[in-house]
């Protein structure tokens, strides 16, 4: 098991900038892939980024690329996402979730394990 806890959400104005964190327990945190998803009320689950265990490769939806980055810090069992440029239609509950393996995914039905989601909304 692997328990995953977010933070960092808040209330921002559009072209501000958020980092959230997402912070791990239970099993060794770099043998998992880290992916960040969002949820917009009345909308499906979207993926944001992906990290692998080592730090060594990300992937992104195009519609945050250039303005949110991924990162990871294994000794401290954290992930975060550095969010930039914020617009309207980036406001969603946003999600933590973790894989094992050895392909980066963006579909969200391949994670195991998944954080209860922080609140980010963007005024414009």
């Amino acid at each position: 098991q692997v328990q995953l806890v977010e933070s960092g959400g808040g209330l921002v104005q559009a072209g501000g900038s958020l980092r959230l964190s997402c912070t791990a327990a239970g099993r060794t945190f770099s043998n998992y892939h880290m992916g960040w998803f969002r949820q917009a009320p009345g909308k499906e689950r979207e993926f944001v980024a992906v990290i692998s265990g080592n730090g060594g490769r990300t992937y992104y939806a195009d519609s945050v690329k250039g303005r949110f980055t991924i990162s990871r810090d294994n000794a401290k069992n954290t992930v975060y996402l550095q969010m930039n440029s914020l617009k309207p239609e980036d406001t969603a509950v946003y999600y933590c979730a973790a894989r094992s393996g050895v392909v980066l995914t963006s579909r969200w039905d391949d994670y195991d394990y998944w954080g209860q989601g922080t609140q980010v909304t963007v005024s414009s």
